[in-house]
């Protein structure tokens, strides 16, 4: 060991520590930087950063401790806020609908001036278990509606009353055989009689029979209610022909209606609870 101090190695290093010493100084008396404390400003630069980062998130916390209640209260009010705004929009979209609602009835009565409209019904439940889609409404006997009134949409005929109370009402469509209803072709003028059909039901169709042979009806006809019985005002919208065909008996055609109003999706309807013409009876 004693001949590495003595060995030309160790003076060199020696010599190159004194020249690292020298510039230090230099650099410092030119500057007039403190040296030392640059120095120790390196080495504890990384314990001061640690101490600061702790030293915030003990602050944090000790905030949240002192503070808990108010930012508890603080809490409480924003999700009062947020339910008051979702009440808001709830009822914005309720009026909205109300106004549509109101506006089709506005409608209707400009174009048909004789009859008289229930208030806007809404659709409050389904039939259980019935292929024909009949449904619930929230207006009854209260609200005008009788048995054997017809209801519709904007669009056209839905079906007809068949249940009444004083505060709801069950109606059953033109999707059902209960139902038949006498129709026209606007086009061609021929006549017959929708009646509902099980196997038809399910896709949403019904069908159109005692269709004279000579009839000039063709798919895409539009089909309407003729009025015959009282029943249905006439002119009311049915739907249009999807398919025709002829009977077994060679005598008449069928043919295949698709509802103008998509009955099994329909989630609001208005009852006319008085048109000029209007029998009793339930057939047409």
């Amino acid at each position: 060991m004693k001949d590495f101090f003595f060995s030309k190695t160790f003076k060199i290093i020696l010599c190159l520590f004194a020249l690292f010493i020298g510039i230090m100084l230099y650099t410092a008396t030119q500057s007039g930087k403190d040296i030392g404390a640059e120095i120790f400003q390196t080495l504890f630069s990384p314990v001061q950063s640690a101490s600061a980062s702790i030293s915030s998130a003990v602050r944090e916390k000790l905030d949240m401790l002192t503070n808990a209640r108010r930012y508890y209260e603080d809490n409480i009010q924003l999700r009062q806020k947020l339910d008051e705004m979702y009440n808001t929009m709830v009822d914005y979209e309720e009026i909205k609908k109300e106004n549509e609602q109101l506006r089709n009835v506005i409608g209707l009565k400009e174009d048909y001036p004789d009859y008289e409209f229930s208030p806007p019904c809404a659709v409050i439940s389904k039939t259980a278990n019935d292929p024909f889609g009949s449904f619930i409404i929230d207006k009854g006997s209260s609200d005008g509606i009788s048995a054997y009134d017809p209801v519709i949409t904007d669009a056209g005929l839905v079906g007809v009353v068949t249940k009444v109370s004083s505060t709801y009402s069950r109606v059953t469509t033109i999707l059902s055989p209960e139902v038949p209803v006498g129709v026209y072709c606007i086009r061609s003028g021929s006549s017959g009689v929708i009646e509902g059909d099980a196997a038809f039901a399910a896709d949403g169709l019904c069908r159109m029979k005692y269709i004279d042979i000579d009839s000039d009806i063709q798919v895409g006809d539009i089909i309407v209610t003729s009025g015959n019985s009282g029943l249905f005002p006439s002119g009311r919208v049915v739907g249009t022909v999807k398919e025709i065909e002829v009977e077994s008996s060679g005598l008449s055609f069928t043919a295949t209606i698709e509802p103008i109003v998509d009955i099994p999706e329909v989630h609001s309807v208005f009852v006319i609870t008085s048109f000029n013409g209007q029998g009793e009876g339930y057939e047409e």
